[in-house]
């Protein structure tokens, strides 16, 4: 194939990136050969030119399409390159947080830094049995995967746990020893698996540390061998360490810690216990504070030091030892603390008394002296003499260094020994299962010894590695019969080679630690001569002459040659190990340097005779020379030689990998560094597994899988019946270059990018075809649409023409008649406007000129009327302007003439005093005369004009004066008449005066009046309106009252239903909680006492010494039947059984672990019990009579089952001690042999107990069922008196009308929440009582009657009383509640009591006990007649009446007796004649000869036959076996009525009963429960056997309920069966243990149908492909998984609804009860719905579109199923709602917040762990289909944050829902049942 068909436009390609190693690119331009640069754009959207490199034109990695993104298997992907790698696991561990994925045979685990909920049990029992490729990846799937191969293939397995440090290796290694012992469980009695969890805890605090890349960093290698039996069980185990970190003992680097062991030491210094290692902080030793970080965050020393001495414990290390290497510790620290100080510059010295060293001295219990002597000086031998020479400072802290981590290293190799020890097993081992958690390749920027053996071991196990994957490799193509070629990988033999062969690295380094004289230097000058120019992997640094460089696989390292040497010698002064060795008070410090044989195990075991050698190379006892050379073994020597036994032991197992990733080096939760990643998976092998798969042919498909995926590309001439030929045929055609693929055998093999470059061919045929389709489907649609179209616009046309036709023939004749209108409409318009206008004209001209001639006549009036004013007026003026014009000229010429004569007389006076004066004077005189003269000419003029006015004014005055003394006499008369009228007036005045005084008076009284009126009738107006409003409120208020009383009754009412429906669902809950957890009891008794009868045959086939004549009874019963059925006969045989076998302490201590989980669970369920009760007492008054009666009968019974458990348990520790001290005594195995003493002692005791227990059962049972009736009859009185006061209640409260019924309801609500249902007084009545007692206004002034103050006074009566009796009834309350309490007292005291005497009558006869209890009767009556009633009367009479009831039951009881009585006298009475009869006839037959003889007595016979069946007791066996034993269930469903042997049964039960016979009674019933556990141990696997007995079972039990005599059964039967009630005996007791055994056969047939739908579920809901062609297969890497397409063999989803309708005819044809068969449906699928819910989300392949719509599809088939066999209301679709969710969730849009919004609606019964799950393992399978985003995700997450629910991720498969089994009577007949001759039932005889 050409570049040029991949690299074309809108290709994806990969591209270098120095920040995130690769970047993602897609091509703008198409590449054509020759081109040197590619067109690229990023995805941030920038351009980018890509330069191909000129010398090699390699193109840049394609990506892969969007679909094999997120694979499960990183060979799934069709480029396989580095890229591809690391993007995958990045987008599976950010985008999908998942942390494993498979690369072919190598698990990928990235550490997430955050707890997961990912490794619960319900985890590991998904993974059980599954295959590898089936599941998602996990740790468990590799550890099922090693586990399977082991028991398949016979050959022991390895897991190899690799990676960098804080990469998540010693977690992973955890999780799969957890697999490993939840799966396989242990075989022997000391739980080996809890033991070896248990070392974990161990050997991260002696072997663990803190380093600056992980908080628990492992410093050493191991290996767990986990062994296993035959049957694959674990028996033991085995540890290896290597190369354990000496040299953090004594040093740390800053942020590092040393070992945990010392911190949890220092933090638990303050115990008591561990006051005397003189210990404080981490910080105060110098070996815990270099690090300068002591503390870890999140962990808590000392709660880690408590689980490190619980594991010592549990791995059997005793305290003793415990405390020895607690000392041991401890002088290490003190040790470290010793300061050494120089003497001179060759010498050194101890300070004596140094505390630190007297500690260690004193822990260690060597002398101070010779410690101090010898840690400053040195023994130096030479053949002749030996001198002791004293040693530098330096020097001897670096011996004392070298003793610190010696000692440690004993310490660490004695702890794994004695771990070994406790975890080794005496049984042999068949196979074992290794698990290797090692470093993984490291470099640093100093790298030592350390670092250059991890290496090494690393590169053996690369080499190892990849063999395994060439192997592999090799063995699948000879397989498929594929040509072989050789594929180049890279071999690090050379590499290995130079370290470990001769003259290598490690050979070097040795030769160099024997010279005399060696150094660091000289060796590395050796190893520059040496390797330097033979070597290409060997390099020399530039700038460093004490350094070498090695190229690993991984990378180059450099390692710093200082301190290579001492190292590798790991010297130590052996004087200092003699003064340690010499130590006589500290034994273990001893035991530590001893040799391995020596060693003391702390358990008080010896040391292991059997299991694998150990790694370390230990010296021979007897050869002491031996033993020094081996301790002068160099540590690359030792640890060349454990890594070569390592090699070889991983060779000759099975490995599978794991590779440890660390996503980053901060330690972020889900953050992902791609440079660190990178880094690793090159160091890991991973990327040259994936080269190794690249190179040959990666991506394989089966021709089935090829053809269903690629059928596409098909077309139909090509398609053939040979697939085969079909595949090769179109490979042909689409791919031209035959070496792209193989074909072999059953695969087709593609080189990389094959299969990519078909998805794309794949993807574009499918597009085209969209495209087609969707070009057909919109013409189709456009077509239709234009035809709809135009069909619509032609009818709208039509309809259209037609009305603008009708509108315009409509307009024309409108118009015509509107032109007729309008012309007579205008004519009429204009003559009315006329005629208006001419009358308007008309009236206006009328009145204008009416108007004009009123204006004209008020005008002339007006002025004549304004002349004559003018006239008058201006005569007037001209009057005034005279008379003020005369006096002002008047006044005038006075004022004038005196000032005139003033002046003259002055000058006068001045003139007659100067002639000169006189003179002038006498000058103007002259002047003065002269205008005097003519002053008095003018003033004579004026004189005589006024003479003539004068006299014309004299004239006219004397006529005025005329005129005026006439009017002066008319006036005069005038007047004369005014006064007489005057004094007339002035009485009038008077009159008037007085009138007008009276009037005011009388207006001020009416004002006064009428003010009052006003006032008045405002103020009565006021009142009447505040009467009004203050009668409306209160009506108001009184309505609403009503109403709220109303309401609140309405309220009330329904919260009390609500309550007593929630209190009903809750106990209805709370009972199938008990069911369940009862029901599980009875599993787990059933499943012990299998475990019993199994310990008991392997001890008899032991023993193979079986007693002739004897037979095998189980002793032990899955119910509490064999407690008081078994005969002590039969029990004595059960235990001589037992005893047959040898007695082994195995059995003892799990006899003893046993009674302690017993005495555990005991406690629990007492407390547990306990609490119901209680829960049950407060809330009984709540439920109905129904309810009650099953309740207390459901707790009654369980009490008893528990208290008779304990009274087991109690007698099995009895005989357990007693067996114990028995087999202390005895010496071996033959002491327990049959006749020996201890044999005896057994023998005796479990007789003797068995015979005391069936009397104390038989004691218990009988008190027991008399305290039940007893119980019962108080409860269903106090039922009823409560539940009738609470309906009174109801029905009162909706009848309130007034005030008075308001107070009347307020008390009896007050007496009414003093019952339980309302234990809070409700805020209504809150609110009527203060409404009560709030003062109403003043009413004084209301209206004359006052009826509205009456009330109110009335109200405040009401109230008063009100108060008053809520007073007094409270206290009435108060001493009814105390009576009540003492009362309570007296019956328990009474109750005691009555028990004790019950407990003594029960020892006495029957007659005795009788007379005995009614002496105690009378006594009683007596006591209570002459006892005073100085109680309560209230409560003596109820007291009294309680008394009454009980004699009155008492009496019925004695009634029944007498009537049992008299019928079996009757019997006995008949059995007497006719027994007299035969004898008449026998004795005179003479006498009878002549008398008539009439046939009838074989149908009188027959008319009374009583349904009963005879059979004598030596064929009861018979009976049993012939019924239940041998009987075949199928022809017997086929042929026969349903449950004839539950008939059958009960009819023989019937006849005992008949005769009264108790042990008949007691050992049939014990025969039929015995034998019907037989043959269900028999064959508990068949569902016909199981089905047809649990059928036959119940109806044995309905047969007891229904002629049992209870009226609650008997009302179901007719006249005759209740004639056939049983009439001796009450077995109500063994209905119980029928009904337990009808539970155990119920689980036993869900279990047996759980195991043949199990297979089918997983297959055919979600592997087959129902419809086909919806869902292709994608692309699947080296782990296969099982193919969807259905071949021969392969469960399919009818097969799943067949074998539902053959569980469903099966119970049918057997007659099972339609209620159980409900409930066995709904168990059914549940268990198919949560089997394909976990599937589906442990498998990121099912997550698909087309998987949702194969499920629903699936689902809708179910129920179908259902609706056909009318069981749609069983409640079995409920169960599949959360698959129906899922399935839903899988299909709908995963894009926007409505979105969101509607899938948490949606998914109500998912849990969000669930439905997060879901999204993030939803996968396209096509490339239409879009991945749901992380931000989706978050939303999802963020808006189901508050809901309350549990983490679980996976559903309990194994839950079983509690069964109940419902009476059901039956109509048949007894007597008219037949037996077919077929059962050979011959010897039953039909009474």
């Amino acid at each position: 194939m050409a570049a040029s068909e991949l690299y074309t436009k809108y290709a994806r390609v990969w591209i270098p990136d120095p920040e995130e190693v690769w970047k993602s690119a897609e091509l703008t331009k198409d590449y054509k050969q020759g081109d040197t640069v590619l067109h690229l754009q990023l995805e941030d959207g920038s351009d980018l030119q890509h330069k191909l490199d000129p010398n090699t034109k390699t193109l840049p990695h394609l990506r892969n399409p969007d679909i094999l993104v997120g694979e499960n298997d990183l060979t799934a992907l069709s480029y396989l390159h580095e890229p591809a790698v690391l993007h995958n696991l990045k987008v599976r561990f950010i985008d999908s947080k998942l942390i494993y994925t498979y690369c072919g045979i190598v698990l990928v685990a990235i550490n997430p830094y955050e707890t997961l909920p990912i490794y619960g049990t319900d985890i590991i029992n998904a993974y059980s049995g599954q295959n590898m490729g089936d599941m998602d990846p996990h740790i468990f799937a590799v550890a099922e995967e090693a586990y399977k191969q082991m028991a398949r293939d016979e050959r022991n397995q390895s897991i190899i746990v690799s990676g960098e440090s804080g990469a998540g290796k010693t977690v992973s290694a955890k999780y799969a020893m957890r697999y490993f012992a939840t799966v396989s469980g242990s075989a022997s009695e000391a739980n080996v698996e809890e033991k070896v969890l248990a070392s974990n805890p161990i050997m991260e605090a002696i072997g663990n540390a803190k380093t600056t890349r992980n908080d628990n960093s492992s410093r050493f290698g191991k290996y767990i061998e986990i062994g296993f039996d035959k049957r694959f069980h674990i028996i033991g185990a085995n540890m290896r360490t290597y190369l354990l970190e000496k040299s953090r003992v004594v040093f740390q680097a800053d942020e590092e810690r040393n070992y945990h062991i010392f911190y949890q030491l220092c933090a638990s210094s303050r115990l008591p216990e561990f006051k005397a290692l003189k210990l404080g902080t981490a910080n105060d030793f110098h070996y815990t504070k270099q690090g300068r970080n002591p503390v870890i965050d999140g962990v808590n020393d000392a709660k880690e030091m408590c689980t490190t001495r619980s594991a010592f414990s549990l791995l059997g290390i005793t305290e003793l030892y415990q405390m020895g290497l607690f000392q041991v510790l401890a002088a290490i620290l003190h040790l470290g603390n010793v300061e050494v100080k120089d003497r001179d510059s060759d010498s050194s010295i101890i300070p004596p008394n140094n505390n630190h060293l007297m500690v260690f001295c004193d822990l260690m219990g060597v002398a101070y002296q010779d410690m101090s002597h010898w840690l400053c000086h040195r023994k130096l031998k030479t053949a002749t003499e030996t001198y002791i020479k004293p040693v530098p400072r330096l020097q001897a802290v670096n011996a004392r260094d070298a003793l610190a981590k010696h000692i440690y290293a004993k310490l660490f190799t004695w702890i794994v020994e004695h771990i070994n020890q406790a975890l080794h097993s005496t049984s042999k081992q068949h196979s074992f299962i290794g698990v290797l958690d090692i470093y993984g390749f490291e470099t640093f920027e100093i790298n030592s010894f350390e670092q250059f053996c991890i290496n090494y071991a690393n590169e053996k196990l690369q080499q190892q590695f990849n063999m395994h994957v060439f192997k592999l490799e090799q063995e699948e193509y000879m397989k498929e019969q594929i040509p072989w070629t050789l594929i180049d990988f890279y071999d690090n033999q050379p590499c290995i080679n130079l370290i470990e062969a001769k003259m290598g690295i490690l050979d070097l380094l040795d030769e160099e630690c024997r010279m005399p004289k060696g150094s660091d230097d000289s060796w590395a000058q050796k190893l520059y001569n040496t390797h330097l120019k033979t070597c290409g992997l060997f390099e020399k640094p530039r700038m460093s002459n004490r350094a070498f460089i090695i190229q690993h696989f991984a990378d180059k390292v450099e390692y710093q040659c200082e301190g290579f040497l001492e190292k590798n010698k790991d010297t130590v002064n052996e004087e200092q190990i003699h003064v340690l060795k010499a130590s006589k008070k500290f034994d273990l410090l001893v035991e530590l340097f001893q040799d391995e044989e020596k060693v003391t195990s702390p358990t008080g075991a010896g040391p292991p005779t059997g299991g694998r050698t150990r790694l370390s190379v230990k010296p021979d006892k007897g050869k002491s020379v031996q033993a020094s050379k081996e301790h002068k073994k160099t540590v690359g020597l030792q640890f060349r030689n454990s890594l070569q036994l390592l090699m070889e032991t991983l060779n000759a197992t099975t490995p599978h990998y794991v590779r440890c990733i660390k996503p980053n080096d901060y330690k972020f939760a889900f953050t992902f560094d791609p440079k660190r990643a990178v880094q690793q998976l090159r160091a890991c092998g991973v990327l040259e597994t994936i080269r190794i798969s690249a190179a040959g042919f990666p991506s394989r498909w089966t021709y089935q899988e090829f053809f269903s995926r690629y059928r596409v590309l098909m077309k139909q001439k090509d398609v053939q019946s040979d697939k085969k030929m079909t595949c090769k045929n179109v490979l042909e055609k689409l791919v031209q270059d035959p070496d792209k693929y193989q074909f072999g055998k059953t695969k087709i093999f593609f080189r990389a990018g094959q299969v990519a470059y078909l998805e794309k061919l794949r993807a574009d045929k499918l597009r085209a075809a969209c495209i087609r389709i969707q070009k057909t489907i919109r013409c189709w649609l456009a077509r239709k649409k234009y035809l709809r179209v135009k069909r619509a616009a032609i009818t709208i046309q039509t309809h259209v023409r037609g009305h603008q036709a009708r509108c315009l023939a409509t307009f024309l004749r409108r118009t015509r008649a509107a032109i007729v209108i309008q012309k007579y409409q205008r004519m009429y318009v204009q003559r009315t406007r006329y005629q208006r206008m001419q009358a308007a004209a008309l009236a206006v001209q009328c009145i204008l000129r009416a108007y004009v001639a009123r204006q004209q006549y008020k005008a002339l009036l007006r002025e004549h009327k304004a002349i004559i004013i003018q006239k008058m007026v201006r005569g007037w003026l001209a009057r005034q302007w005279y008379q003020r014009s005369l006096e002002a000229v008047v006044y005038l010429q006075c004022c004038v003439r005196r000032m005139r004569a003033r002046r003259e007389l002055k000058k006068l006076k001045i003139e007659a005093r100067s002639v000169e004066h006189y003179k002038k004077l006498n000058i103007g005189m002259e002047n003065k005369i002269m205008q005097l003269q003519r002053r008095i000419d003018e003033q004579n003029k004026e004189n005589r004009t006024l003479s003539e006015r004068l006299s014309s004014t004299e004239s006219t005055h004397a006529a005025e004066s005329e005129r005026t003394r006439r009017e002066l006499t008319r006036l005069r008369g005038a007047e004369d008449e005014a006064r007489n009228s005057a004094n007339r007036v002035a009485s009038l005045q008077e009159e008037l005066e007085r009138l007008k005084v009276e009037l005011q008076s009388t207006q001020k009284e009416k004002k006064a009046i009428e003010d009052w009126a006003q006032t008045y009738q405002d103020e009565m107006e006021q009142m009447i309106s505040e009467l009004k409003e203050q009668n409306h409120l209160l009506k108001n208020e009184k309505n609403d009252l009503n109403r709220l009383i109303q309401e609140q009754g309405q309220q009330w009412t329904e919260k009390m239903q609500r309550a007593l429906k929630e209190e009903t669902s809750q106990l209805e809950s709370d009972l199938n909680e008990e069911r369940s957890r009862y029901q599980n009891l009875l599993t787990e008794h059933l499943r012990l006492e299998e475990k019993y009868d199994d310990l008991k045959e392997e001890m008899t086939l032991t023993m193979n010494v079986p007693k002739p004549g004897h037979r095998r009874t189980d002793s032990a019963h899955s119910s509490n039947e064999s407690e008081y059925t078994y005969e002590s006969e039969e029990g004595s045989r059960g235990m001589e059984d037992v005893t047959k076998g040898a007695l082994d302490m195995a059995l003892v201590l799990k006899l003893q672990k046993r009674v302690s989980e017993l005495e555990q669970e005991k406690q629990g369920l007492q407390n547990e019990l306990d609490r119901r009760e209680e829960q049950f007492q407060r809330a009984r008054a709540r439920d109905d009579e129904q309810h009650k009666k099953a309740r207390s009968a459901e707790l009654e019974y369980e009490s008893l089952k528990r208290q008779e458990l304990e009274s087991e348990n109690k007698k099995l520790r009895h005989d357990l001690s007693e067996m114990r001290q028995s087999l202390m005594g005895s010496v071996g195995a033959s002491s327990a042999a049959p006749g020996s003493p201890a044999y005896k002692v057994l023998l005796d005791q479990l007789n003797a107990s068995t015979e005391e227990l069936e009397v104390r059962k038989e004691e218990v049972l009988i008190l027991r069922s008399q305290l039940v009736s007893q119980k019962e009859a108080m409860q269903h009185k106090d039922e009823k008196e409560t539940m009738t006061d609470s309906l009174h209640y109801v029905e009162d409260v909706q009848k309130l009308t007034d005030a008075k019924e308001i107070s009347q309801a307020y008390m009896g609500l007050k007496d009414t929440n003093r019952s339980p249902r309302f234990l809070r007084k409700p805020l209504a009545v809150n609110e009527l009582e203060n409404r009560l007692r709030a003062p109403l206004p003043d009413m004084h002034k209301i209206n004359e009657d006052g009826e509205l103050w009456l009330v109110y006074e009335g109200l405040k009566e009401t109230n008063r009383l009100l108060e008053l009796q809520l007073q007094s009834q409270r206290r009435s309350h108060e001493a009814e509640m105390e009576a009540l309490r003492g009362e309570l007292q007296t019956v328990k005291e009474e109750n005691h009591r009555q028990q004790q005497l019950l407990a003594q009558n029960l020892q006495l006869p029957p007659e005795a006990r009788i007379e005995a209890s009614l002496q105690h009767e009378i006594t009683r009556l007596t006591n209570e007649n002459l006892m005073l009633p100085t109680e309560d009367p209230k409560v003596y009479r109820t007291n009294k009446l309680r008394r009454m009831i009980d004699l009155l039951e008492q009496l019925e009881k004695q009634d029944k007796t007498v009537r049992k009585l008299k019928k079996q006298l009757k019997v006995f009475a008949k059995k007497i004649s006719d027994l007299e009869g035969g004898q008449i006839e026998n004795v005179s037959p003479g006498q009878m000869a002549d008398e008539p003889m009439h046939p009838v007595n074989i149908p009188r016979r027959e008319k009374d036959f009583q349904g009963m069946l005879e059979y004598k007791k030596e064929d009861e066996l018979k009976l049993v076996k012939n019924l239940i034993l041998e009987l075949k269930p199928r022809g017997v469903a086929v042929n026969l009525i349903p449950g004839l042997p539950a008939y059958i049964l009960f009819m023989c039960l019937r006849h005992a009963d008949y005769l009264n016979d108790d042990q008949k009674v007691r050992s049939l019933l014990t025969s039929v429960i015995n034998s019907i556990k037989k043959i269900l141990k028999k064959r508990g696997d068949d569902f016909e056997t199981v089905s047809f007995w649990l059928a036959n079972t119940c109806r044995f039990l309905h047969c007891l309920k229904q002629y049992s005599g209870d009226e609650q059964f008997m009302k179901y039967n007719t006249p005759k069966q209740n004639d056939h009630c049983l009439s001796n005996f009450d077995l109500a007791e063994y209905r119980q243990v029928l009904s337990d055994l009808a539970i155990q056969i119920y689980q036993q047939l869900i279990k047996c149908m759980e195991n043949i739908l199990q297979p089918m579920i997983v297959s055919g809901m979600l592997e087959h492909e129902t419809i086909q062609g919806v869902s292709g297969v994608k692309p699947t890497g080296l782990r296969k998984r099982t193919s969807s397409i259905a071949d021969e063999g392969t469960y399919t989803l009818d097969s799943i609804l067949r074998q539902l309708s053959s569980f469903h005819a099966t119970m049918c044809q057997h007659g099972t009860d339609p209620e159980l068969i409900k409930q066995v449906v709904k168990q059914q699928f549940y268990i198919i719905g949560a089997v394909t819910l976990n599937n589906l989300l442990l498998r990121k392949d099912m997550c698909s579109w087309s998987k949702g719509m194969q499920i629903r599809y699936n689902v809708s088939q179910l129920e179908e199923w259902l609706r056909d066999k009318n069981l749609m209301v069983c409640g079995a679709k409920e169960t599949l709602e959360p698959l129906i969710q899922a399935a839903q969730l899988l299909q709908v849009k995963k894009k926007t917040d409505e979105d969101a919004e509607a899938i948490c609606s949606m998914c109500n019964t998912l849990t969000t762990a669930q439905i997060v799950k879901v999204l993030n393992l939803y996968t396209p399978v096509n490339a239409f289909e879009e991945r749901v985003s992380v931000t989706f995700i978050r939303t999802i997450q963020n808006r189901l944050r508050d809901r309350k629910e549990s983490p679980q991720l996976l559903l309990d498969t194994k839950t079983i829902y509690p069964v109940t089994f419902p009476f059901s009577p039956s109509s048949l007949a007894l007597e008219t049942i037949q037996i077919p001759s077929s059962l050979s039932l011959g010897f039953l005889t039909r009474v």
